[in-house]
Parts: structure tokens; C-alpha cells; sequence
């Protein structure tokens, strides 16, 4: 058997894409509400004030979901649904909500993965400072023992965070995300440091709830570095690339900013002296607390860039080729992200890793059939899938789960419902959903433990 025994196919979603009921049952604005409402923001002046209305639609969705046949659901809890002025009361219809989910999966045999923090800041706390309020931490760490509180007993697996390339640097530093600042570098690193702490803060409120029971991790993204060519000399130059300080990007694309503090126990050398300039006085003294023991790895991969050995022995990137292939929002198309990707984290952080998104933006539509025929999708699956089965069976890596972006198509942030990545089709007039040719298919991969990809 290629994959682990007991390995998870799961799906992911996030609270403000799916859920709508936007002020309902005491929840209060999220940045992400005030920023879809700001003209110009996203893409057709589209919000997720119904998105594809989970919130009253959830136990359909899990029908859906058991129909599949996967057995891992990752969804992120609402914290202004939760705290709706960030701290607080505790709003308790908030919380029976996600508590009402969780029981339908369980009851489906489906195993809730929760990530606390998917981009959805309360505004009230925006208007505290946000990310820049180093008492943010507390604040987290107030949110996540109220929702582990409530959910602990039947939720044994936890993410902090999701993605802070995004919420930080896309939210802070260019402004294509909310709240929609621009700032200086130096501004977004102390962002960096104020949410590393809270995740450390947060871990240790989860850790003190559930012990050695609980699975904790992390979610971060990146494009994977892929050899160009399957030869020891690419291999290792797409290593070098993948991990050293890139100078040209903005700072939090390095995907050792966060994951070297995480998951070493300290800031990457090559950076540390673009770092310091943000860094508060004494921040030496916060590393204990930022690296406290994590069980997994989480990752998101959608990307990928291919390099090769320059003639002064460093990696160069591979020049494109004419026409080549792309996804429907016209992001490359790569399939061996999950062979590399996955298999240099391992070998640099040393723990288990988890494929917490990953799949493809379709031009999907209804055909005159009824059905919703993708097989772009299930292709670009089938190759991510057989890469990731190569680094377990080949490369001997630690892997634990994958979990296919999205299980509905949803609202995707800047670019409003324009981009389809869901397994199952949503029409947002009617709230119908349609499970795509890819759920079928996927599902078919879940229930045979990855053997049927032998056969795509």
C-alpha cells in the first residue's frame, strides 16, 4: 500500500468563503467584511455576505461530504462569530454552531480538523491595531480557549494559523488583501513576530487542554522549488532555492521566515539582518515560546517554480517554454509540486508533513447534462496525488493527510466567485450544489486509500 494505513483524504474550506449569515446569531464584522465592502476591493464588488451559505446549509454539505467518501473535513472557526468584538463575551450561539458541525461529522464518520485563524480578524481589534498590537497575543490566546473549551472533548486536531504570506503580507504589505494596508517592510515583520507569538500562545492554551491527544500544527504556503530535470545536481539546486533568502521578494515569501522560528527555534540567519530592522528589543527571549513542539507540518502548495544549476554552480530558474500550460485564474501549471515540496520540508523541519491545500481554479459550468464534467481537475489531481505517493514510496518521507482546495467552490477573497477550485459546484442564485466529476473521483482515491490512481 503506497499511502499510510491510516493516512487522511480530507477537503478544506474557510469560514468567511462559505459560511454567509453574515449578521446573524451575534456575529459582528470581520476585516475581511468591511474590505469586500470597500468599492474596488474585489472583483465585481463581491462579498461573502451569503457565500455559499453553510451556516444554514452545513448538514447538506456533510451529506456531501459522506457521499464522497472522505474522512477528513479541515474548516477554520469564526472569530468574530465567536468573540464578535475579539474579546470578550463569548457569543454561545457562535459556538453551537461549530459545535452542531462537529457532531454532524463526527456522526458521519468524518474527522473535523479546525484552523483557528483563516483571515478573518474581528474589526474591532483592526481598529486596535490588529496585527501591529502586540497584545494580540493574549487576545488570540482569549479565542482559541474559548472555542477549545467548547469543542475539545470531541476535536483532537488543531491548526493555529493559515497562510500568513497572506494575511500579513498580502494584507499589510500590498494591500490586495484585508484590512488593505500598505506599509513598510519593518511594520509587516513586527506583524510577523506579534502572530508567531500568539500561535505559541495559542499552542500552549491547546496543549494545557488536550495533551499528547491533541495533533497540533501550522499552516504555511508556498511555490515549490522542482528540478528542472530529475538529475542530483537540479535536486539539490532546487533545495538551495527553495530555503535561502530570496532579496527580491517580499520578506514573508521565504518560506524559512516563519517556518525556521516554528520549527528550529530561531530566525534564518540569511535574513536576520533584514529582520532586526522590525524585530521589538528582546525579541531572542520570545523564541521559546514561538517554537513550542508541533506534531505536523502543514502546507499549502497550488504552485511551482522549476531550477536548474547556473554555470557558477548556484540555482537559476529554468527558462519558461513557450506556451506553456496554465489554470484557469492563470497560475502555472506544475504537478510535481507535491514530489518536491513536501520531501524538502521533511528533510530540513523533521516532522510529519501535512498537504493542507492543494488543487486547481477550473472554468466549470453545467453542461447540458446536468453534471459538471472536469476532468482538467481530476488530471491535475491525479499527477499532484502520484508525485506526493512517489516522495512517501521513494523518497521515504513522513507523510499524514491531503486535503483538496476546496470542498465548494466559494468566495476566493480579491477575486470574488470568478474562480471555481471546489470539488462540488455551487450556484450561487439557487445555493444548488452539484458534486463535480472530480468529487466522485476523489472520493473513489479516499475509499481505496490512493490505489485507484493507478488507474486515472
Amino acid at each position: 500500500m503506497a499511502f499510510p494505513e491510516h493516512f487522511t483524504w480530507g477537503a478544506a474550506a474557510a469560514s468567511y468563503q462559505i459560511e454567509g449569515a453574515w449578521n446573524e446569531d451575534g456575529r459582528k464584522p470581520s476585516v475581511w467584511d468591511v474590505f469586500s465592502e470597500t468599492p474596488g476591493k474585489v472583483s465585481c464588488g463581491d462579498t461573502g455576505r451569503t457565500a455559499c451559505d453553510h451556516y444554514h446549509r452545513y448538514k447538506e454539505d456533510v451529506s456531501l461530504m459522506k457521499q464522497m467518501g472522505i474522512n477528513a473535513y479541515r474548516f477554520s472557526t469564526a472569530w468574530p462569530r465567536i468573540l464578535p468584538d475579539g474579546t470578550g463575551a463569548v457569543n454561545p450561539k457562535g459556538l453551537d454552531f461549530y459545535s452542531r458541525l462537529t457532531d454532524e461529522l463526527l456522526e458521519a464518520g468524518i474527522t473535523p480538523w479546525i484552523t483557528l485563524y483563516h483571515w478573518d480578524l474581528p474589526q474591532e481589534l483592526a481598529l486596535r491595531g490588529g496585527w501591529l498590537n502586540p497584545d494580540i497575543g493574549n487576545w488570540f490566546a482569549g479565542y482559541t480557549e474559548a472555542v477549545v473549551k467548547c469543542l475539545g472533548d470531541r476535536v483532537t486536531h488543531w491548526i493555529t494559523f493559515n497562510e500568513p504570506q497572506c494575511f500579513l503580507g498580502l494584507g499589510y504589505g500590498d494591500g490586495s488583501h484585508a484590512p488593505g494596508y500598505i506599509l513598510p517592510e519593518a511594520e509587516i515583520i513586527r506583524c510577523v513576530h506579534n502572530s508567531l507569538i500568539a500561535h505559541g500562545k495559542a499552542a500552549d492554551v491547546l496543549r494545557a487542554a488536550g495533551g499528547d491527544r491533541f495533533r497540533i500544527g501550522y499552516v504555511s504556503t508556498m511555490q515549490s522549488a522542482v528540478p528542472a530535470e530529475e538529475t542530483e545536481e537540479c535536486i539539490a539546486a532546487a533545495r538551495v532555492a527553495l530555503f535561502c533568502a530570496k532579496p527580491e521578494v517580499p520578506i514573508l515569501w521565504n518560506i524559512t521566515m516563519v517556518a525556521d522560528p516554528l520549527y528550529l527555534g530561531e530566525y534564518p540567519s540569511d535574513l536576520l539582518e533584514r529582520l532586526e530592522k522590525g524585530l521589538p528589543a528582546g525579541w531572542e527571549n520570545d523564541m521559546a515560546l514561538i517554537s513550542r513542539p508541533l506534531d505536523f507540518f502543514g502546507i499549502n502548495i497550488y504552485q511551482g517554480k522549476r531550477f536548474r544549476v547556473h554555470t557558477d554552480g548556484l540555482p537559476e530558474l529554468a527558462p519558461p517554454k513557450t506556451g506553456e500550460a496554465h489554470t484557469a485564474n492563470l497560475w502555472g501549471f506544475e504537478p510535481e509540486i507535491l514530489r518536491w515540496g513536501p520531501r524538502f520540508l521533511y528533510e530540513r523541519y523533521k516532522k510529519p508533513v501535512v498537504v493542507t491545500e492543494n488543487g486547481m481554479a477550473a472554468a466549470d459550468w453545467v453542461h447540458r447534462d446536468g453534471k459538471v464534467h472536469d476532468p482538467d481537475r481530476i488530471d491535475y489531481l491525479a499527477r499532484c496525488l502520484s508525485g506526493l505517493e512517489k516522495a512517501v514510496t521513494e523518497d521515504k518521507i513522513q507523510a499524514e493527510g491531503y486535503f483538496c482546495w476546496s470542498l465548494l467552490d466559494n468566495f476566493e477573497w480579491s477575486f470574488g466567485y470568478r474562480d471555481r477550485f471546489g470539488l462540488v459546484y455551487v450556484d450561487y442564485g439557487t445555493q444548488e450544489r452539484i458534486l463535480k466529476d472530480s468529487a466522485l473521483w476523489y472520493g473513489e482515491v479516499a475509499r481505496t486509500n490512493g490505489a485507484s490512481l493507478s488507474k486515472t
